[in-house]
């Protein structure tokens, strides 16, 4: 059924962050991503003023991603078997830890690269379990509010660590801001461990097995069940073509002349609309017709970067990239058909799995568009991945599809339940 909710039966953003649990993980995401930004902006400033080269400093910038992958294949269990309370702290320790060394000791480069590295590999580990405790502490609307509130936090604290990022590095100096990033994520740990409540181990988790084995057969086990592949691929395709395009309009500002400037623009359009879309769609919009609009959103993120095809001036331009973030909203229309199809056993994994995946989409798909703009214009490239990003979204449309005729079908034999009665559906 679509619908526009009553008002007056809405969850709402002020009710979701009432509940303390939610409230604890929120915040301490929030300070977590701050602190994460400045160390990431930190770091590569420091790297590029030892060696004078924009590939290592980029390198610096980008190091904490692809690690992830071998994380979640050797630890990702671990999201399961550690009380989530414990595990959070730690994650957020070891990433103060990383962030104290860089400061206090005199690294060399390929060192400090290392050591920002093997703290990412436990990442999928603590984000896992933290989106797990979201789920179980959160229901029906409120869960899909919660991550709404999440999306945009993340959003804009990326933003602001951004600008204060370069304030703190100019008023401090590279390594006195890392140790501001250590004490944010100190304090996140210390507000995990006061605030979060001592929830107990998921079902199943003390089975004896060893943790790499158990990591790799859970991984495979979920990227073999259709349903959960195909909402993985949901999730990180088309966040990572648009990141791809994102990655490409520095040089796509340079090479059409714009005034220096207009490439922050530009890239500053894209959050500011995910800002907007996750308002509406999180708070307008019914769950009935939010998973309809699914590929709909999709498509609303890959057809304004067929715009970079024609030689448009810079202000449609970022306009059509605000419409392109508040796409990303798709994503609220997924939460729940996702966590509705994962086994209650490894839900911590899966999580930590999705976030894997990506967070390592989005640091190949630049790299994969950088190298393709060596051939092609930049423009050309942003509207090849806009086509992808089309793409996506057709392939998504069948299984939303089928999932509403279901949920209908369920509706009518249930004689008039709400959806919050409802079964929970799969995608076929």
């Amino acid at each position: 059924m679509w619908y526009l909710p009553e008002p007056d039966d809405m969850t709402t953003y002020t009710s979701v962050l009432r509940d303390g649990q939610f409230r604890v993980l929120f915040g301490t995401r929030t300070l977590s991503i701050l602190a994460d930004t400045l160390r990431i902006v930190a770091l590569s400033l420091l790297v590029y003023a030892a060696t004078d080269s924009p590939a290592l400093a980029a390198l610096a910038y980008g190091i904490g991603f692809l690690p992830q992958l071998l994380g979640a294949g050797l630890f990702g269990a671990l999201a399961d078997r550690v009380r989530p309370r414990r595990l959070i702290a730690l994650g957020y320790l070891a990433e103060a830890a990383a962030a104290l060394a860089l400061a206090m000791v005199p690294l060399p480069v390929w060192a400090a690269l290392a050591l920002v590295a093997a703290a990412a590999l436990l990442t999928p580990v603590f984000m896992g379990a933290q989106n797990a405790l979201i789920a179980e502490v959160l229901h029906g609307e409120a869960y899909v509010l919660g991550r709404s509130l999440a999306n945009m936090a993340s959003s804009l604290a990326q933003l602001a660590g951004m600008a204060g990022a370069g304030l703190a590095v100019a008023a401090l100096g590279g390594r006195r801001a890392m140790l501001l990033a250590a004490l944010g994520h100190v304090l996140a740990a210390a507000w995990t461990r006061l605030g979060l409540a001592d929830s107990p181990v998921a079902p199943g988790a003390g089975r004896p097995r060893g943790l790499a084995a158990a990591s790799w057969s859970g991984n495979v086990a979920l990227l073999r069940d259709r349903t959960v592949r195909r909402l993985l691929l949901v999730q990180w395709l088309p966040p990572a073509f648009l990141t791809g395009a994102e990655a490409l309009m520095v040089p796509y500002a340079a090479g059409r002349g714009f005034a220096i400037g207009v490439a922050g623009w530009l890239l500053a359009a894209i959050p500011v609309g995910m800002t907007a879309g996750n308002l509406v769609v999180g708070r307008l919009i019914g769950p009935a017709l939010r998973e309809r609009l699914v590929p709909v959103l999709i498509a609303l993120m890959g057809l304004p970067c067929l715009a970079f095809l024609a030689p448009a001036p810079w202000p449609p331009l970022a306009g059509a990239l605000m419409v392109a973030g508040a796409g990303f909203a798709f994503g609220l229309g997924v939460q729940e058909a996702f966590r509705d199809a994962l086994p209650a056993e490894g839900r911590g994994q899966a999580f930590g799995l999705l976030s894997t995946g990506l967070m390592t989409a989005q640091g190949l798909l630049p790299a994969l568009a950088g190298l393709l703009a060596e051939a092609l214009a930049p423009g050309v490239v942003i509207g090849l991945l806009g086509g992808a990003t089309l793409v996506a979204a057709a392939g998504a449309a069948p299984g939303f599809v089928r999932r509403q005729h279901r949920r209908e079908q369920q509706q009518r034999a249930g004689d008039g339940r709400s959806d919050d009665q409802v079964e929970p559906l799969l995608l076929g």
